[in-house]
């Protein structure tokens, strides 16, 4: 499974911006799809996962601002980002797994977003 990701840059406090990731390779509509992120000097964290049914899961942080979807017909997830904080800061990965909890990972290469105060 190869994931690459678009989006990201420098956004204003209280914006919004929209990544995307396409997988391709072995991926397939069963493959959860999520979004991490990690700031600096942090560990990286869950974001937002999206599972084949399309029931999505969020990080307390992101909840009421942050909404991800997925096109499972071209293995593609998006991420919504509202309300853009600073902290919402750090390199956002595109994340798959062939099931809810597989203890195997595929990632994206990572996009920068920084949120300016």
């Amino acid at each position: 499974v190869q994931l690459q990701a678009y989006g990201g840059g420098l956004v204003q406090s209280g914006g919004s911006t929209r990544l995307s990731c396409v997988g391709s390779g072995t991926i397939t509509r069963y493959h959860t799809m999520a979004w991490y992120r990690q700031a600096p000097g942090e560990q990286r964290e869950l974001v937002a996962e999206v599972g084949s049914t399309g029931s999505p899961d969020y990080g307390d942080s992101v909840k009421g601002r942050f909404t991800i979807s997925r096109n499972s017909a071209n293995h593609t997830v998006y991420l919504q980002m509202n309300s853009l904080i600073p902290e919402d800061t750090g390199v956002y990965y595109c994340n798959s797994r062939p099931w809810h909890g597989a203890p195997i990972n595929y990632w994206g290469q990572g996009t920068q977003v920084t949120v300016s105060s």
